[in-house]
């Protein structure tokens, strides 16, 4: 038995009887499945709400808005859905995800697999590993009952992560990432017959498509510690077996141990990547991103931190005003990660300076300021606000009334010119 009131506030436990009571009138049952009951047996923080139902999920949405208001969103070929909650539950999050049991099998290694409805049972055994094939029963005769056929809260009292079935990781390749960040995570171990099972596996790795692969890639780098998450996956061969191979050595790790000392309100998963492949060429990026169909401000802040990084000695040399002007375009977290990495000196404080000040500056004089002085219109107007930020950020003036003076200036030059 779980006592679930335990673990969440009476707001959230209000939707989830819902769903029981919709359930119940249409003579089905649910369950929380997975990360909800492998949490809270381990006391630690709940993220993850899987609701399961023994039946179909899209009949429950749809009973949910008929009695209880909201709006469903019904996946029929799945038999998935997702129940939009009524504002009046002032509940987040406001969306509850409902999954109909089911039964998987694989034509292949590495296939999406086949599924087909089954019993909380079947769908216990499909699971990817016995911590995460528990559940406990939201009816309201049964609240909180405990389901674990696998022996999955064995395995949390020893620290152990167990695959279901010798062929698991073969049958999915994207679950030997998965029990390494959960080995880490928890501080567990692999089961030995589990470990055993992983090198049969390698040769499958580089099968999976380009968003399966990132995404658990993604996943990994979205944890607080990533690093030694990488190092198991490399001692066991698996971040090699996905080519091209991605880097993992000493320096590497290095840049992502200096990468925590970076603001925690950044992308932190988009941040990582960077500090990933700071070293890497232009062209290795491009075959990465090839290979993992990065979205468009990934792979432009990857290219933008290689190139900065690669160049920190022009960042050294040059007038701040020319370091900014080729920082302007490029994305902050590229900025922050080549910073970072950066060796103590003046490229480092240059990259850091354009961060928290150059960057921010702007002179007091616009188009309209311009327009008002007789300049006409045209690509002059660019040329002078560029002079007059640059003077700023090279420190050639500090108030408005020097920015007016050497606008002032640069005008009377031109006129004498004409």
């Amino acid at each position: 038995m779980l006592d679930i009131p335990r673990f969440l506030p009476d707001a959230r436990l209000v939707p989830l009887r819902r769903v029981a009571a919709a359930c119940a009138s249409l003579g089905l049952r649910a369950y929380l499945v997975g990360g909800f009951v492998r949490d809270a047996l381990l006391g630690r923080p709940i993220g993850d709400f899987d609701i399961v139902i023994e039946g179909d999920a899209t009949k429950v949405a749809r009973r949910l808005v008929k009695e209880f208001g909201g709006r469903a969103t019904v996946h029929p070929k799945f038999h998935t859905a997702a129940w939009s909650i009524p504002e009046t539950f002032d509940v987040q999050p406001s969306t509850l995800d409902l999954v109909s049991a089911r039964s998987e099998t694989y034509e292949h290694p590495a296939a999406l697999p086949t599924v087909k409805l089954g019993s909380l049972a079947d769908d216990l055994r499909r699971r990817d590993f016995t911590v995460n094939a528990m559940a406990v029963s939201l009816d309201e005769d049964r609240f909180g009952e405990l389901a674990d056929p696998l022996g999955g809260r064995d395995d949390l009292s020893r620290g152990l992560i167990r695959v279901l079935y010798p062929r698991s990781f073969i049958d999915d390749p994207t679950r030997l990432f998965r029990a390494v960040r959960y080995a880490q995570r928890y501080g567990f171990r692999l089961a030995s017959e589990t470990e055993a099972t992983v090198p049969p596996a390698l040769q499958y790795v580089d099968a999976l498509s380009p968003e399966r692969l990132r995404h658990e890639l993604d996943l990994i780098l979205d944890e607080d510690d990533p690093v030694p998450m990488l190092d198991q996956l490399w001692a066991l061969g698996i971040l090699q077996a996905a080519r091209p191979a991605l880097p993992w050595d000493e320096a590497t790790r290095t840049r992502f141990r200096q990468g925590r000392s970076l603001p925690s309100n950044v992308n932190r998963v988009r941040l990582r990547w960077a500090l990933w492949l700071l070293a890497s060429s232009e062209k290795e990026i491009r075959a990465f991103n090839k290979r993992l169909h990065f979205d468009a401000d990934l792979k432009k802040t990857a290219l933008a931190a290689s190139s900065i990084f690669r160049d920190l000695d022009f960042f050294g040399r040059a007038r701040p005003s020319e370091c900014a002007a080729r920082l302007d375009t490029l994305p902050e977290d590229a900025i922050r990660a080549a910073a970072v990495c950066a060796p103590r000196g003046k490229s480092r404080a240059n990259l850091t300076m354009y961060l928290e000040k150059w960057k921010a500056l702007k002179p007091f004089a616009n188009g309209e300021t311009l327009k008002s002085l007789g300049v006409p219109p045209g690509p002059r107007y660019g040329e002078i606000l560029s002079r007059l930020r640059a003077a700023w950020v090279d420190g050639e003036v500090a108030s408005e009334e020097q920015e007016t003076a050497l606008l002032n200036e640069m005008l009377a030059r031109k006129s004498n010119d004409i």
